[in-house]
């Protein structure tokens, strides 16, 4: 058996869940990574894979399952933990994650992302998991009238992710009430970095905006481009995750931002700036243009971050002109 304490992260293998595994390896966990890489890349987890990163020169820090979390996870993780002993903490971030997708195929989003946390739940409940962090979202509000948002404003989402991410989060409360599973629900806010794929319609903003604009391509802007994000760095986000994994902390939940906001916009112009500088020839530059505003998405969003500094002490630290120079050079 294992002394290293083992961590389960769903989704291990994306963008989120990657720099997670990193941090939870360097920290001396062993992680064992639950992904059925429809989006998630084995080669943001190649680092931990060669010899070198082994718990007493023989046994790897890193496991990698495939596996479709939405399925169950009991036999995935039956023959790891047979050898290493139980599984201890889960960092639950394995979801579809488009708000558009969401909106053109409820049923699915559904079972994907609310039948995988309930499949997580039961795992916890019936092997004695210590603790249970899991990704929630900002699309838990919808749109909302005063900012910024805190975790007591009303929820009302506006799309079936948003609707299936507060069922989750009630799935979570009912698992600690009643079976004394430890749980943490974390609302991303817009999260960004490296490691996030610009290829995918349905990446983050800034992810697809830094790789066009580094080509040189027009970026385009859903709507007016005055609809405002909290942007948060990848790495603020994972320090949280790994606060909430590693305490005793039950039936929390806290936002993650940055506790400001900048429009569309501005952020376009900023990133077309950064590659090319603001002082570039407009041939130079890259186009913004606009296209029509898409079903499901909230104008306004900035997170309150009180009870992640009380509760967690995390505090995101990193400028957001520093996190697009560090995921531009990603591309």
């Amino acid at each position: 058996m294992s002394a290293s304490p083992i961590a389960v992260v769903t989704g291990g293998a994306g963008f989120i869940g990657s720099h997670t595994v990193d941090k939870l390896i360097e920290l001396g966990h062993r992680v064992v990574v639950l992904d059925n890489f429809s989006t998630g890349k084995r080669a943001n987890l190649a680092r931990w894979l060669d010899a070198r990163h082994r718990f007493d020169g023989e046994q790897p820090a890193l496991e990698i399952v495939t596996c479709d979390v939405a399925h169950g996870i009991f036999a995935a993780l039956a023959a790891i933990t047979t050898k290493y002993g139980p599984v201890e903490r889960i960092v639950h971030l394995a979801a579809q994650v488009s708000v558009v997708a969401s909106v053109a195929n409820p049923l699915v989003d559904m079972q994907v992302n609310y039948g995988g946390t309930l499949h997580v739940l039961e795992y916890a409940r019936a092997m004695g998991v210590k603790k249970v962090a899991f990704a929630s979202s900002a699309a838990v509000y919808g749109e909302v009238s005063q900012m910024p948002v805190g975790e007591d404003t009303p929820t009302k989402p506006m799309s079936p992710y948003g609707i299936d991410k507060l069922a989750s989060e009630f799935a979570l409360d009912y698992y600690a009430a009643v079976h004394g599973v430890a749980t943490t629900a974390l609302r991303f806010f817009n999260v960004y970095g490296p490691r996030q794929d610009p290829t995918s319609p349905y990446s983050g903003v800034i992810s697809i905006f830094a790789d066009r604009a580094k080509a040189g391509q027009q970026l385009v802007i859903f709507g007016d481009g005055q609809q405002t994000r909290d942007f948060v760095y990848v790495g603020d986000v994972v320090r949280a995750i790994v606060a909430a994994v590693g305490d005793g902390n039950s039936r929390a939940v806290a936002n993650v931002g940055t506790g400001g906001e900048i429009t569309v916009v501005e952020l376009a112009r900023t990133l077309v700036d950064l590659c090319t500088g603001a002082a570039a020839p407009r041939a130079e530059r890259s186009g913004i243009v606009h296209a029509p505003a898409r079903a499901g998405e909230i104008l306004k969003s900035r997170a309150r971050v009180d009870v992640l500094r009380d509760r967690f002490g995390v505090v995101a630290e990193t400028k957001l002109v520093d996190g697009l120079r560090a995921t531009l050079a990603d591309h």
